[in-house]
């Protein structure tokens, strides 16, 4: 079996995922994507709130290994990548990526999935699909100029810019923008934050920001049924 270069720690309700192939820039191969889809999906039932996601050596991740990519061809929804990419946007915890130096395809589409992005002043971020002779993966084609809008968009996706830290957050990609080799430190600060919050009451706001109800009755009458669900909970109780 291949390793799967995947690092998995727990500090309570504090999940980590290390991508721990530094030799190779953490490029994804299908054994890296299925341990990760794993560790998503437990972290659903093991009483993880908070999982940060970051990566080993000089950068967060050079994206997907090619030679691994054309031995194991994801043409198949239960491809590896795939499972991990469901896991990711299926997520109910709270996911924060720590990002220094490269991170390249998958590297930057995953953090459109993440609620916080960590990027320390040393981060470039890059989709090169195109060149490649692909196209772009994670949903990105929908998120991005969602995000930043079509022309920005074009700018990332057709010509594959390359942007730093304080560009992605300009753009919205990023949270906040830290020294370089604090990302880590910053993340596990803000883990820490969130963590301190009435458990339920976080998770479920997540829920809702992900909800698909799109109008506003509707998600008005969802956050009624919810927050007087929020009122019969022991964490409530402990505030008045």
């Amino acid at each position: 079996m291949a390793e799967s270069h995947i690092t998995v720690s727990r500090n309570g309700a504090l999940m980590h995922i290390l991508l721990n192939r530094p030799a190779k820039r953490n490029a994804m191969s299908a054994a890296m994507y299925a341990a990760m889809a794993v560790a998503l999906l437990q972290a659903e039932d093991d009483g993880t709130a908070v999982v940060i996601i970051s990566g080993a050596g000089s950068g967060f991740s050079a994206g997907n290994d090619l030679a691994d990519f054309v031995a194991n061809r994801p043409d198949a929804q239960e491809a590896p990548v795939f499972r991990f990419l469901r896991a990711l946007f299926g997520s109910s915890r709270i996911l924060v990526a720590a990002v220094h130096g490269p991170a390249i395809g998958i590297g930057t589409t995953m953090l459109l999935h993440c609620d916080f992005v960590v990027a320390a002043e040393d981060a470039v971020l890059q989709m090169p699909f195109v060149d490649l002779a692909i196209v772009p993966e994670a949903a990105s084609s929908l998120l991005v100029p969602r995000l930043v809008g079509h022309q920005r968009a074009a700018d990332l996706l057709l010509l594959a810019e390359k942007i730093g830290a304080a560009r992605a957050r300009e753009l919205g990609l990023v949270n906040r923008v830290v020294p370089v080799g604090m990302a880590r430190a910053e993340a596990e600060k803000l883990a820490a934050e969130l963590l301190a919050k009435p458990r339920s009451a976080l998770l479920a706001t997540k829920r809702l920001m992900a909800s698909p109800t799109q109008d506003i009755p509707s998600r008005m009458r969802e956050e009624g049924r919810v927050f007087a669900a929020q009122l019969k909970t022991p964490e409530l109780a402990a505030t008045v």
